[in-house]
């Protein structure tokens, strides 16, 4: 029998009126790659946190490696516990060195002076062994985001960690770096390393996982074989019931003649090029293509977040000027954007501000917003979109990431918008959440309302677009139509393929 690495025993965790996990156990074996999985908010966040001592206050024990541990800070379970965490959001200091990210904090020295020889030779034999293109002296910013995962995992070895936790690491990756980064992990758990591998790309834990533990509403349900389960086992445990977490057309298509956003010859120089195309009132657009391919950068533009350099937007056939996000907005666009926790909420504001956000003269009386009225709207959003937990008063950011997409959804459905720009609406979502997703886009064109859909995700494009444009280096490559979609002709063109080739 394997020997346990980690074991968790009857661990529990409340805050303050939300119970986040109860009497939770369960064990990893050691050199396995364990795949955590659960529903946004189902504690798996909580538990890595417990577990890599950001949370003391919790009952129940833990046990590594045989022996029971505390944790007093991360810094304890990194230099006593090697275990550590490679987060979802790229965690690397742009101008610092990669060397200087890897051991930030751990720097080697004599007499409080970095020893840069040292530093640069061992970060650059931990490079090698993980097969990394760049060096411990080259600057941050310089790679891509694939590489910046690299250096997060670089930093886990460099602290001999034989514990490492992996937080949606494909998020933000290509699809080689996510071959590469599988390599990697493959080649750790050859080590003896034991990975606790979180996602809700159900297909990654199929390719590279040994065993799933699911946990939900803060409960433990079961611990699963992955060779001998399947998908929609992993999906009933999970949401405790059958879900479709396909992205399917539910309903007939609803596009009309009406074009009611065109874009001609849209131009950023050195971000996208010539952009031309058009949105029909009851159509869901796809845009596809790899990351780094310009697909945000074109949305960004068109809301008016980023400058452009040439181009012209027409509403309803009429020529706009967006100057700005307000404009946007006064004009009926909304923009639900990638990186929602930079861009889509106000940290330390609560779910009604943050729901209010965009929509304020709705809650106006006599010159002053009106509390009630806000709250009024919040409590219809929460009910609409089941937001978790529906407090108005809780702290958006310290939600899961799936109900901080539903408020930012209820943001902008708050608001009077006629087209919708859907950036990565999934991305990190699980798969509850990703199926209530897909029911809202169909409500939304169902009520005569348009939605350009940014996606990374072939399958969800595919199966939600009633047509799709293909981006590549800031360039459209292509337009499908539905009965042309394929994972073959997107990704072929997604590579900069052409009609001709």
């Amino acid at each position: 029998m394997a020997e346990v690495a980690v074991e968790f025993k009857n661990i529990t965790k409340h805050f303050p009126g939300v119970k986040v996990l109860e009497d939770v156990s369960f064990s990893i074996k050691k050199g396995e790659v364990h795949a955590l999985l659960g529903e946004n908010g189902a504690g798996k966040s909580t538990l890595l946190n417990i577990l890599h001592g950001v949370y003391t206050g919790y009952k129940g024990d833990i046990i590594l490696n045989g022996e029971k541990i505390v944790f007093k800070n991360t810094n304890d379970a990194i230099i006593h516990g090697h275990i550590s965490k490679v987060h979802q959001e790229i965690n690397v200091v742009r101008d610092l060195t990669v060397g200087q990210n890897i051991t930030l904090g751990y720097e080697p020295s004599f007499a409080s002076v970095v020893n840069y020889h040292k530093l640069n030779s061992t970060v650059n034999d931990i490079l090698s062994l993980l097969k990394c293109d760049f060096k411990s002296e080259d600057m941050a910013y310089c790679l891509t985001a694939g590489q910046m995962q690299m250096v997060s995992i670089a930093r886990a070895l460099f602290h001999d960690s034989n514990v490492i936790s992996l937080d949606e690491p494909t998020a933000s990756l290509t699809i080689r770096e996510t071959e590469i980064l599988f390599n990697i992990i493959r080649e750790l758990k050859g080590r003896g390393i034991t990975i606790i591998y979180v996602s809700h790309r159900l297909e990654e834990i199929f390719q590279i996982c040994d065993r799933a533990t699911i946990l939900r509403d803060g409960t433990y349900i079961t611990t699963l074989e992955v060779e001998s389960t399947d998908r929609k086992t992993l999906i009933r445990n999970m949401v405790g019931r059958n879900v479709s977490a396909v992205a399917s057309r539910l309903k007939e298509s609803q596009v009309k003649e009406e074009v009611v956003l065109e874009v001609s010859e849209l131009t950023r120089k050195g971000v996208f090029g010539n952009m031309s195309f058009k949105l029909h009132r009851g159509e869901i657009l796809g845009f596809s293509g790899l990351v780094g391919a310009g697909r945000t950068e074109v949305m960004r533009a068109i809301f008016g977040a980023d400058k452009l350099t040439s181009g012209e937007i027409k509403l309803k056939g009429k020529a706009v000027h967006i100057k700005n996000s307000q404009d946007a907005l006064k004009n009926g666009l909304a923009l639900l954007p990638e990186e929602r926790k930079t861009q889509g909420f106000i940290n330390f504001a609560t779910n009604t501000d943050n729901v209010a956000l965009s929509s304020l003269n709705k809650y106006m009386k006599f010159g002053f917003v009106n509390s009630r009225i806000k709250r009024d709207n919040y409590k219809r959003m929460t009910q609409e979109l089941q937001i978790h937990p529906s407090n108005p008063d809780f702290l958006t950011q310290n939600m899961s990431g799936g109900n901080q997409q539903k408020v930012i959804l209820a943001r902008w459905l708050s608001t009077d918008a006629d087209i919708f720009i859907f950036d990565e609406p999934t991305k990190g979502v699980d798969i509850a959440a990703k199926a209530e997703i897909y029911r809202l886009m169909e409500e939304i064109v169902m009520s005569g309302k348009s939605i350009i859909l940014v996606s990374s995700e072939m399958p969800e494009v595919m199966g939600m677009s009633d047509r799709i444009i293909v981006m590549s280096e800031g360039q459209i490559t292509t337009e499908l139509k539905r009965e042309e979609f394929s994972e073959q002709t997107l990704l072929r063109y997604a590579i900069g393929g052409t009609n001709n080739a």
